[in-house]
């Protein structure tokens, strides 16, 4: 039998294990990219906007917490019920996806259709005559993208679904929004090689424009040199 035959297996290599480990680590840090909680500090007037690469058809979800600073306190506690906030959320084609007034604290959800680098903007509803105007607010956000936005406990009541069926459905899932994400990558990177070959096909032209200039000026001196000798009679 095999087994009693004296040749050696040898495990896999070093090289690739470590292949494997560096695979996984970057696999579990695209996961960990793709939602992340912040806060930033804006005046009411003021507004801010982030830039967010998504993919086509991907589902964003995104949960805010405003808080007004209290100059008496000097902390920041919670706004008041009526302080709101504008969202509005730009697709690459600079077209508007969402334009909506939420309060002091709420969700806001929009789904993905153009491939690309979506601007997501918060400001507040005051004005520079309002009660509140000149104060600062600090916003606390949370941008979930793709299968992260999922509500799994949610989904698994709904449904009535096993924890197998449930694991099952997020792995499908995550397949999902990783082959979305390569057909994106895949359309960034066409993308650039068009770029780059239409910079090659300008700079082709140029560099052929200014020899046809540089050849026209060198004939152009050699007719007026001869010009000017034929006139002082040196020819």
């Amino acid at each position: 039998m095999a087994a009693e035959q004296s040749v050696r297996v040898l495990g896999p290599c070093p090289g690739a294990r470590l292949a494997r480990i560096i695979r996984a680590l970057l696999l579990l840090l695209w996961f960990a990219a793709r939602g992340g909680a912040l806060y930033f500090h804006i005046g009411e007037t003021e507004k801010k906007c982030f830039i967010e690469e998504i993919p086509d058809e991907t589902m964003v979800i995104g949960n805010y917490r405003t808080q007004l600073y209290d100059k008496q306190r000097e902390e920041y506690q919670p706004a008041t019920p009526g302080l709101g906030m504008f969202v509005e959320v730009k697709d690459p084609e600079d077209k508007v996806i969402l334009a909506r007034q939420y309060g002091s604290e709420g969700r806001f959800t929009f789904t993905s259709h153009t491939p690309g680098e979506h601007q997501i903007c918060l400001h507040s509803n005051s004005t520079k005559f309002s009660l509140f105007a000149g104060g600062m607010l600090r916003v606390h956000l949370d941008i979930q993208v793709g299968e992260h936005a999922n509500d799994y406990a949610e989904i698994a009541a709904k449904d009535k679904l096993s924890e197998l069926q449930l694991r099952v459905r997020q792995l499908v899932e995550q397949v999902e929004q990783i082959q979305k994400e390569q057909n994106y990558q895949r359309w960034r990177e066409e993308r650039f090689r068009q770029t780059s070959e239409s910079t090659n096909q300008r700079v082709l032209w140029w560099s052929i424009l200014q020899t046809l200039i540089l050849v026209a000026i060198g004939v152009w001196q050699m007719r007026h040199l001869k010009s000017f000798f034929e006139a002082k009679k040196l020819v």
